[in-house]
């Protein structure tokens, strides 16, 4: 019995898309590992894991580069493909971002203006989304700071998020010349209303953690900051009470006036540590074990299908648009970004866009410059 059990393992076939398998460091700024799933009383569990799939690029807050973008699909085909796996973690490097999206400096001085390029680039990047929602086993995020822009929308991909306090959620197309459409259009309606939906991807108002755990965006929040030794919610946002003297409600929202700088003052005395959010993510992983795999497998699948039928009904004329938009919107905006200074701002003109537009300027080189960050100054 033990020679056929060998037999029977020497004989299986690799279904990775690399046939040397999936390395520590899949490509640069993809860190992919196996960590002990660990057992009910805590220790690890012989011969079975949990992949964890990190975004490595904590100088530019974890954006993900073409490369990232490659290196984070055949991650996740690998964890999918796993047999020893049960659960993937996507996480990212450090404690100021899980991900703020695409490489705004790679959009600003190799896409914008090339359309063709973007549009192969946007192959990727659904390829990617694809991957998570298609992976076979259980997708936790694990927010460990910003989730925004494009971050959000792969992060909204993942089937359970667990974020530290601290930690932002939001969208940023419309301010800086794109629209939410990989993926945040499809999912933000389904998973919190499509009132919302709005709210985040037109108007770009970003959210705190805890209004994230309030509208359902997060399965789960802990405390990030340590004051003294003591765990303290995030105090630049009420999380003390549910209503204002209106009856509306603020649990989660931002504090401002004196209570902000209080707030400031608290987290200046103390520090970030993640280790309540590693705590409640293997504990998550844990749950997981104690469960049928193929069982969990189908009912991913299962409950993945709201985000995965919208996601498939728009992601190609998305890809499309988003590439042209890079001639005209994207273009303009993305060089902002990347140009632009802490004094002078990373946004455009708008209003002068608006002017500019409204008197039927058309898409110039010169309205382009027009509009830049600090250009009001130097006419």
């Amino acid at each position: 019995m033990n020679d056929q059990r060998g037999a029977a393992t020497a004989a299986l076939k690799n279904h990775d898309l690399v046939a040397d398998g999936v390395r520590e460091q899949v490509a640069k700024g993809i860190l992919f590992e196996k960590r002990p799933v660990r057992g009910s009383d805590g220790a690890p569990v012989t011969g079975l894991y949990n992949a964890w799939i990190t975004l490595d690029n904590p100088g530019q807050f974890n954006s993900y580069t073409t490369d990232m973008v490659k290196g984070t699909i055949l991650a996740f085909r690998a964890a999918s493909n796993a047999r020893d796996v049960v659960a993937v973690v996507f996480t990212g490097t450090g404690d100021k971002a899980f991900c703020t999206g695409g490489n705004t400096k790679e959009y600003a001085e190799y896409y914008a203006g090339n359309p063709q390029e973007y549009r192969q680039y946007m192959r990727l990047f659904n390829d990617m989304v694809s991957a998570i929602l298609g992976c076979d086993k259980p997708v936790i995020c694990r927010v460990n700071g910003m989730r925004v822009g494009g971050g959000q929308e792969i992060g909204m991909a993942c089937d359970f998020s667990v974020a530290q306090d601290l930690a932002r959620f939001g969208q940023a197309g419309p301010k800086h010349g794109s629209a939410a459409i990989g993926g945040a259009t499809d999912f933000l309606p389904v998973m919190i209303g499509c009132e919302q939906a709005l709210v985040s991807g037109v108007l770009c108002e970003p959210f705190s953690a805890h209004k994230a755990y309030r509208l359902g965006i997060v399965m789960d929040v802990v405390p990030a900051l340590k004051v003294d030794g003591a765990w303290v919610p995030n105090p630049l946002v009420w999380t003390d009470r549910m209503f204002d003297d209106w009856g509306r409600i603020i649990h989660g929202e931002p504090k401002t006036g004196e209570a902000l700088k209080e707030g400031k003052a608290v987290v200046a005395r103390g520090s970030v540590d993640l280790s309540l959010l590693d705590e409640t993510v293997e504990a998550l992983c844990t749950k997981l074990l104690y469960t049928f795999p193929d069982c969990v497998t189908k009912s991913v699948e299962e409950l993945r299908k709201p985000k995965l039928d919208a996601w498939n009904r728009n992601k190609e004329n998305s890809r499309a648009w988003l590439a042209l938009n890079m001639m005209t919107e994207a273009r303009t905006g993305f060089r902002a970004f990347n140009e632009g200074t802490k004094e002078t701002g990373r946004e455009i003109d708008f209003v002068a866009l608006r002017q500019a537009l409204a008197r039927g300027a058309p898409w110039t080189d010169d309205l382009t410059e027009s509009v830049m960050p600090g250009a009001g100054t130097r006419r």
